[in-house]
């Protein structure tokens, strides 16, 4: 039971939200009819992924919402003395690179299929109301031979 006029504040664990927004796209996406059987599919694959790749989109959405909310440094750019020419990339942001790479290659498979959906539903359109005008015409060629 819960109480309705309560001072207590829940805090969502960090990257809940990044896995739940890629849930909600991909149902949004797929429109499938057994929500929670994708769900859990959904879920499998991504847990399949994060092992073969040691790369967790939750933690990686999180670091990044992190940056954009809790770092003001982009407010103020800094100043040409202080940056280091020749500074490198740490290593877990090339692995993050490489990691985001190798899932691009599954991302324009996704985005190959649904562009292949779209198409086929504008065709379908297109097919349509083609046979619209047709039938359209036959009924008016034979409403003028009466």
């Amino acid at each position: 039971m819960s109480i309705p006029f309560s001072s207590t504040h829940y805090r969502i664990p960090q990257g809940f939200r990044n896995l739940l927004e890629g849930l909600t796209r991909e149902i949004l996406r797929e429109q499938p009819d057994n929500i929670p059987a994708f769900a859990a599919a959904y879920f499998d694959n991504l847990l399949e992924k994060r092992e073969k790749t040691n790369f967790d989109p939750a933690e990686w959405g999180t670091k990044v919402d992190d940056r954009f909310y809790n770092n003001h440094a982009f407010k103020e750019p800094e100043p040409l003395e202080k940056c280091e020419p020749g500074k490198e990339k740490s290593q877990t942001s090339m692995k993050e690179v490489i990691a985001l790479n190798e899932s691009s290659e599954e991302d324009r498979d996704v985005e190959e299929n649904a562009a292949l959906k779209i198409q086929a539903a504008f065709r379908g359109h297109l097919a349509r109301k083609e046979v619209k005008k047709m039938k359209s015409s036959d009924l008016q060629e034979k409403t003028e031979e009466n």
